[in-house]
């Protein structure tokens, strides 16, 4: 990063606590707000669950899929009109694509790249060995801190940024994280960047709803960061779904051009539910799952070549009996697992997973299906974790209490990535020694120099006896995590954030909210 840069958006950030024995407390311990941990660097291999003769049959046939059934780019005259300079079969909006062409346009994406947050110390590396939690996205309901199901204000929107910021295993702020229907659909993404901007200093994903919000948003962030830094830096991060089965819209592929254009990151991401988007077996859906993502991705390379893309996936099964999606079943795992094995081949970074249940309420049902899900998440070997913490009843709600929950685990997940300790304190040959047989190592030198930091402690479980359960109110943990997230609303403090450069914000919103008419629709 040039030096001039650098100091520039140090004036604009805040400040990282990152490092030291308190972030190695904080990984102990699930952390206290504002405590933050580094990104994760995992220092296990993926698990993976394909041989070369099974990966190379998927890329075979999904060459076929590309090019005999092909992928249509709807009402985009303008992505037509690229792909058929390309060399690709262009009949109405479908295009046919030679074999090998995608594949050789995905050669200028970057296999991994850093997204800059306005606070430096807390930018993430996405690619490689990196994983990085990001919150749910997407939902127009919340579940409350007083139970009640509702639709989501901008209020909470706000106060789940707020959380995101505070949660030390959150790597990023996220996009969506509800959706403020309290607000005109055609100006609330202007609220909702902002908040991002100024109630964080974490990274953050931009608005995707029309191609006019994907450029205000790369407009806000040049305010931000500085025009000059955003044209050779890539400061945002987006979602751009594939309207599966093997169709991108004119709305995502609007998104795509725009932040494409900008050097900005696009997570290219078929959303799947088997049975219903995809075929129902695990290769089947991995084989159009990739014909989808190469053709997205590729088409940002059209646009840049060299803007950042991501393998994303979402893949989910449906209940043969009812049409209802479900989570935390063995096949989407191994669709998961998949899916990040084609994706390192394509030298992409991979996007999938998050802590997801169908549940309504943060329960024993959305406890497993959510750790079936980040588990598998975790093992794939996954760089973005999208949906990581908030999550509940299939997506259309973000939780309060689900959140604190998930971080609690998210916490123990970048405790599990990390390397095992092999020097002389890991090795715990003098303790072993002082013991000797028959005796205990509770009070042992070595015992007492590392019980503080030994053991991850949960923020949400309560493993003290039943009487002092009992006498503290016998709280379940969704009552824990509800009591957590109240204490941590009502201690939050923004980070600092350059006056001129929050007022220039501010300026910019107010402008754009004047040039139109409020829309509901």
């Amino acid at each position: 990063m040039p030096a001039e840069a650098s100091e520039g958006r140090r004036g604009r950030g805040g400040r990282g606590e990152r490092g030291g024995a308190a972030a190695r407390r904080a990984a102990r311990s699930g952390g206290g707000p504002g405590q933050q941990l580094a990104y994760i660097r995992r220092a296990r291999q993926p698990y993976e669950v394909l041989d070369e003769e099974a990966l190379a049959l998927i890329e075979a046939n999904t060459d076929t899929v590309l090019e005999e059934i092909g992928i249509e780019f709807r009402d985009d005259a303008e992505a037509l009109a690229l792909w058929k300079e390309a060399g690709a079969d262009v009949r109405g909006d479908r295009v046919h694509f030679p074999k090998g062409l995608c594949r050789e346009l995905l050669k200028t994406a970057p296999a991994s790249f850093t997204q800059h947050a306005r606070n430096p110390e807390r930018s993430v590396e996405i690619g490689g060995n990196t994983t990085v939690f990001a919150p749910v996205y997407g939902p127009p309901f919340v579940r409350d801190l007083d139970g009640v199901r509702r639709y989501a204000t901008l209020e909470d929107f706000r106060n789940l940024v707020k959380l995101a910021y505070m949660a030390p295993s959150i790597h990023h702020s996220g996009g969506t994280v509800c959706e403020p229907v309290d607000v005109p659909v055609n100006k609330r993404h202007l609220d909702m960047v902002y908040a991002h901007m100024r109630f964080s200093d974490k990274p953050f994903m931009g608005s995707v709803t029309a191609p006019d919000r994907a450029e205000d948003t790369v407009a806000m962030a040049k305010i931000l960061f500085g025009e000059d830094f955003v044209d050779n830096n890539t400061v945002v991060i987006n979602l751009i779904n594939a309207n599966s089965p093997m169709v991108f819209d004119e709305t995502m592929l609007g998104a795509a051009k725009t932040y494409a254009r900008a050097n900005q990151a696009c997570i290219v991401t078929p959303f799947i539910l088997a049975g219903a988007m995809s075929p129902v077996t695990v290769v089947g859906t991995l084989t159009q799952v990739l014909a989808e993502v190469m053709a997205g991705a590729a088409f940002t390379q059209l646009v840049r070549p060299g803007a950042p893309v991501l393998f994303g996936t979402f893949a989910s099964s449906i209940s043969m009996q009812s049409g209802a999606p479900t989570f935390g079943t063995p096949e989407p795992s191994l669709v998961s697992y998949g899916a990040a094995q084609l994706a390192r081949r394509l030298g992409l970074p991979f996007r999938t997973g998050g802590s997801l249940t169908a549940s309504k309420v943060a329960d024993a049902q959305a406890a497993y299906e959510s750790a079936n899900t980040l588990n598998s998440t975790i093992l794939a070997g996954t760089n973005f974790v999208l949906h990581a913490a908030g999550w509940l009843e299939g997506g259309l709600v973000s939780s309060y209490e689900k959140f604190m929950m998930d971080i609690d685990q998210l916490g123990m997940q970048q405790r599990l990535c990390e390397p095992i300790d092999m020097s002389e304190n890991g090795l715990a040959m003098d303790a072993i020694r002082e013991v000797g047989p028959g005796s205990h190592y509770l009070g042992c030198a070595h015992t007492q120099a590392n019980f503080q930091t030994a053991f991850y402690r949960s923020s949400i479980a309560d493993n003290n006896s039943y009487e002092q359960w009992q006498a503290e109110g016998e709280k379940t943990a969704a009552q824990r995590a509800n009591q957590l997230a109240r204490s941590w609303l009502e201690t939050y403090q923004a980070p600092p954030i350059d006056e001129g450069v929050d007022e220039a914000l501010r300026d910019f919103i107010a402008k754009r909210k004047e040039s139109m008419p409020d829309a509901f629709t």
